[in-house]
Parts: C-alpha cells; structure tokens; sequence
C-alpha cells in the first residue's frame, strides 16, 4: 500500500495519523444501509475502507481518510461524518463489525428490493445482521 496524502502506511492502517481519533473525524455507516447495500460508495473509496456484512457495509474509522467521496454515492444516506449527532453508536457499530467483516473492493449487485427497503425506520433493531457478507 503506499502512503495515502502523505501519511506513512502504518498510519492510515492504525489511525495513528491525526493520533487520538476522538479529535479526528471520520464517516460511519448507518442503519439506512441495512437491507439497501447499494456498494456504490465502495466503488469510489480511495483507501478501501469498506467491510461488507450479510446485509450491510461499514467504515474501518482508523482507515478513512475522512476525505468524503462516498457520502454523495450513498443512494439511502446512510453514511454520515461522526460528528453529527448521535454517531457515537454508529462509530462503534462501524468499528467492531469492521474488525470482523471481510474487506470490500468493488462495487457487487446491490439485493433486489433495495429501493423497498430506503426509508424503512428502525432497521438495525429489526434486520441487522451480524453475520459477515461476500465481498
């Protein structure tokens, strides 16, 4: 991997560039993503920082770069900086499931009734999944 915006590689790994991540922002994903998983934002990740689960996609917070091209990609905007409020939860969601879910690369086929599911209140209560996806 080479360094991305001048940061040495093992910083963009272990956040370790800005230091403390409580002072840096970051983008999390959010329920609006459960069921929806468009991918489109994978697709334009310089430093690919997504992680796919079964029905959802998360940000490794300590590998974004905060640079926030996905955001606009996101047809459900279900991606989000940190420092809105109440992103605490979704920073946490975002960081274990990345510790867990394999990385993502590419844009794959979002599921079919994805349209179906943008909007639907609640979700992550109701249809999270924890189980990994396929990348």
């Amino acid at each position: 991997m080479l360094p991305v915006l001048g940061r040495p590689q093992h910083a963009v790994k272990a956040g370790a560039a800005y230091g403390d991540r409580k002072s840096a922002m970051t983008y999390v994903v959010t329920e609006a993503c459960i069921k929806c998983k468009y991918m489109d934002c994978v697709e334009v990740c310089p430093v690919d920082c997504f992680y796919v689960g079964d029905n959802m996609l998360v940000i490794h917070p300590d590998e974004c770069i905060d640079c926030g091209v996905c955001e606009p990609e996101c047809p459900p905007e279900a991606i989000k900086p940190d420092t809105e409020p109440g992103m605490e939860r979704w920073l946490g969601v975002n960081r274990e499931y990345a510790e867990a879910w394999p990385n993502i690369t590419r844009k794959g086929e979002p599921p079919a009734d994805a349209d179906e599911w943008k909007g639907v209140p609640d979700k992550f209560v109701k249809h999270f999944s924890p189980e990994p996806g396929k990348p």
